[in-house]
């Protein structure tokens, strides 16, 4: 069953196209890892799930949800994590979090929860300013995850953090799925890190999506293709590689 799925969804700014046609399948309690060089149009994708830019073109389904009608229940059941998390710097972690438990209707309770799952309760009562860039990362983590959302999508939630804290949150994604029946959609530069967590994966050139798969459907199919099948890293480079030569050496 898939939790998330697009028909030819396009976004177009002027004559530049971000994301074109794109087809994605996200099972429902999957790990899905979403790859590609900046630009690819990665971020447009989720801004489009979360409803902060319009589709110029095409259409998707949350949960059975269909976007523009079901907007608000589609934000409901999403929790997030775009770009760089802003916060209140003269606010303490805690009473951040208490303003988006307010906006959502939840219980005070879940935001104990949030810091216990980033591992920030001691850090609750510092102010945000204060934070070094690995807590505000997980500050936007623990944003994403108050009230335990169905679906996650997160968007390089390990920016920022040493070799402890990616491992950290490594292990926290994936869990999720497991421990909380919910479903994330992660985009990262660190490919390594998606190998480990990622149950499927989506890679996305020019927006435009090259590949959609289990790791082991990415294997079979780069083999076929001749690409190195060692890493993922490796694999993903000879694919867009490959993208960019079908292309005449776009950049």
């Amino acid at each position: 069953m898939y939790i998330i799925e697009t028909q030819n969804l396009t976004k177009t700014y002027g004559d530049f196209t971000a994301v074109s046609r794109l087809n994605l399948h996200i099972r429902k309690g999957s790990v899905y890892g979403f790859l590609g060089p900046n630009g690819a149009g990665k971020s447009t994708t989720m801004k489009l799930f979360l409803g902060l830019t319009r589709p110029t073109d095409g259409s998707f389904q949350i949960d059975g949800k269909t976007y523009p009608l079901d907007r608000v229940s589609i934000l409901k059941e999403v929790g997030s994590f775009i770009e760089a998390p802003a916060f209140y710097g003269n606010l303490t972690g805690e009473e951040n979090l208490d303003i988006i438990r307010k906006i959502l209707g939840l219980p005070k309770s879940c935001v104990d929860d949030a810091l216990e799952l980033v591992g920030l309760t001691e850090f609750r009562k510092r102010l945000a300013k204060k934070y070094s860039l690995g807590m505000k990362q997980r500050l936007g983590l623990a944003g994403a995850l108050i009230g335990r959302p169905p679906i996650l999508i997160l968007d390089e939630p390990t920016n920022g953090l040493d070799p402890v804290g990616i491992h950290e949150i490594r292990t926290l994604i994936r869990s999720l799925p497991r421990k909380y029946d919910c479903t994330v959609l992660v985009s990262s530069h660190l490919l390594p890190e998606v190998e480990l967590m990622a149950d499927d994966i989506g890679i996305l050139n020019h927006g435009r999506l090259l590949f959609e798969g289990t790791m082991e459907d990415l294997k079979r199919s780069a083999g076929t293709a001749g690409f190195p099948t060692d890493n993922l890293e490796d694999t993903f480079l000879a694919v867009i590689d490959e993208d960019n030569r079908r292309r005449g050496g776009a950049l």
